[in-house]
């Protein structure tokens, strides 16, 4: 059986690392087990088991495995809007799907394609140059908060 860490099993999952560290405390990831000081995670039909909790609002993850690119582009808006109001709001976009996330900074750990096409813009923003990386890819974003500016 194939096993993940646990921020291979974040990304799968579409959460934080620090969430699935706290299932992984709380015992809710089916056959997670501790290698030395690192969690091994395996896989059903490529994805983590989370068992369901007893209270509360229901988990929000996913629970395929993800088939849509995701495409990371630039608001171009949100620069102007920042050099305006001398700001520093995230302007880097990360689109898997339905699921929008604004970032500072991207690492992509795979392999991605840079796309141009003026006369086809992505459907969504109106974006003409953009990233696309494939479903399996881990994306790491990273957002700051610039003290001096808030």
């Amino acid at each position: 059986m194939t096993t993940v860490s646990s921020t291979k099993a974040s990304s799968l999952l579409g959460i934080s690392d620090s969430r699935v560290r706290q299932l992984l405390g709380e015992g809710r990831i089916a056959g997670a087990y501790k290698e030395g000081r690192f969690w091994r995670i395996p896989l059903f039909k490529g994805m983590p088991k989370i068992i369901s909790g007893k209270r509360g609002p229901k988990g929000h993850w996913r629970m395929r495995m993800q088939k849509v690119l995701t495409c990371i582009h630039v608001n171009k808006h949100q620069i102007a809007r920042n050099r305006r109001e001398q700001q520093q709001h995230p302007v880097i976009v990360v689109r898997a799907g339905s699921h929008l996330k604004y970032c500072h900074e991207v690492e992509i750990k795979g392999n991605c394609r840079l796309v141009y096409r003026p006369e086809q813009p992505l459907m969504c923003s109106g974006a003409v140059l953009w990233i696309e990386v494939e479903p399996s890819v881990e994306i790491v974003t990273k957002t700051f908060v610039n003290p001096y500016l808030s």
